[in-house]
């Protein structure tokens, strides 16, 4: 089967897109599909597959696949994308539509120069804090949110905020980013029992009251170099730690690049950021 594709990164956060207007996939291809994409070595090469896809509750719909083949909620860096292809393709043809995702619709307004998107702001909406709803089970907890709450991890107490974003998060704070445990917490984290749905892990490091460092171990795909989702929990969780200001814009530094994040006094969180083309070809998927 021949797969036309277009190979896209936010901040280096690298998806294979699908353009489901013009191609049709086999609802139970795609987890083995998004598998074969991924892989440096015999596909692509990426950190999973995302399809966007003509919808009835918004200008255009995206669905997300980790490099594992399943199922992601959302993702900042793939909205972004999506907001990119759909304009560019000429699918929708404002500067400012509905993205739809499994999580929820989002607004999306582009900035375009020359006729071709340079720059997204992605409406996040609000960020979900309570910790029965991120989901995190924890046995006789006091508060109804995480903020920098206990957290043993081996034998080890670290200190945990969650937040999701349409998908969960939890939220470390270290002195050093280039010392966080990335490759030891992250992945004993992500799978632990105490987050029923798995979650990302993020690693921070607090540089001044508008600028954060930021590392991630995404569920499902492992160290990445973005993780949009991720940055605008980040910022929520260093709002609720007193670190930075409400309403007022914080520049992330993540792996690949810089995000501006803003959770506004309205509740809602804006996320601005680029989105970039990569590469276009066709694969071939055996059947």
């Amino acid at each position: 089967m021949k797969i036309p594709f277009t190979k896209m990164h936010g901040l280096g956060n690298n998806y294979i897109y699908i353009d489901g207007f013009e191609t049709k996939i086999n609802e139970e291809l795609l987890p083995q599909l998004s598998q074969a994409v991924s892989d440096v070595n015999t596909g692509i090469g990426s950190d999973g597959l995302i399809l966007m896809l003509p919808s009835t509750n918004a200008d255009v719909r995206m669905r997300i696949f980790n490099k594992d083949g399943s199922e992601a909620m959302n993702c900042g860096n793939g909205l972004r994308c999506v907001a990119k292809l759909a304009y560019d393709s000429g699918y929708v043809p404002k500067e400012q539509f509905q993205i739809e995702a499994k999580s929820g619709v989002v607004e999306a307004e582009v900035v375009v120069i020359d006729g071709i998107v340079e720059q997204v702001t992605i409406d996040m909406g609000e960020p979900i804090l309570q910790r029965e709803q991120i989901p995190m089970v924890t046995a006789n907890y006091t508060n109804e949110t995480v903020i920098n709450e206990k957290f043993p991890v081996g034998d080890q107490d670290l200190f945990a905020t969650a937040v999701s974003m349409g998908n969960p998060h939890v939220i470390f704070y270290v002195e050093d980013i280039n010392d966080a445990p990335i490759d030891t917490v992250g992945p004993e984290v992500t799978s632990d029992a105490r987050f029923p749905e798995g979650v990302n892990v993020e690693f921070v490091e607090v540089l001044n009251d508008h600028e954060i460092n930021f590392r991630v171990w995404e569920r499902g795909s492992g160290i990445t170099q973005a993780c949009g989702t991720g940055a605008c929990a980040s910022v929520v969780a260093s709002v609720l730690n007193n670190y930075v200001k409400r309403g007022e814009s914080v520049t992330v530094h993540l792996d690949g690049g810089d995000l501006t994040i803003t959770w506004e006094e309205n509740g809602h969180v804006m996320m601005k950021g680029p989105a970039v083309n990569v590469a276009e070809g066709i694969y071939f998927l055996k059947t």
